[in-house]
């Protein structure tokens, strides 16, 4: 499966050419929180050689609580949110599920920084959590669940 995304304006859209997600996570950070509008963000990491970005982007890079340097981008006319980059993973391209066109098979295997959420967060009981960071991720994805 390849993978198609767009902003809500139409602005940027992307290509993935990649068969699976290398991970996806929810993330509580309190940055993805901010991002999200109070709630955390769905993310799918592909290696960076698979996306292929058109379009506008604004950015904004800051050190994340993981010490790694974040550079958030989004759609410069209507500010949708599109991919984070992280310094220490330069092969990795965190795409916002919220951008990648449905339907997808991007289902979150994880909870990451669950010790940034609010008290009323809950967390999907069978995902694997974790209170920080994770461990990087494999660079080749796993393989597809069968349905």
């Amino acid at each position: 499966m390849a993978y198609t995304g767009a902003c809500a304006c139409g602005a940027v859209t992307a290509k993935i050419a990649a068969a699976a997600a290398i991970a996806v996570r929810q993330c509580w950070c309190r940055q993805c929180q901010q991002l999200a509008g109070g709630t955390h963000s769905t993310n799918a990491m592909f290696k960076t050689d698979d996306v292929t970005i058109n379009g506008a982007l604004a950015a904004h890079s800051y050190t994340a609580a993981s010490g790694n340097t974040l550079t958030q981008s989004f759609c410069a006319a209507c500010g949708t949110p599109v991919m984070a980059q992280v310094s220490a993973r330069p092969q990795f391209r965190t795409m916002r599920v919220g951008f990648i066109t449905p339907p997808h098979d991007l289902i979150p295997q994880m909870v990451i920084w669950t010790d940034e959420a609010p008290q009323w967060a809950v967390f999907p009981e069978d995902l694997e959590r974790h209170a920080k960071q994770p461990p990087p991720p494999p660079v080749t994805p796993p393989a597809p669940k069968a349905s």
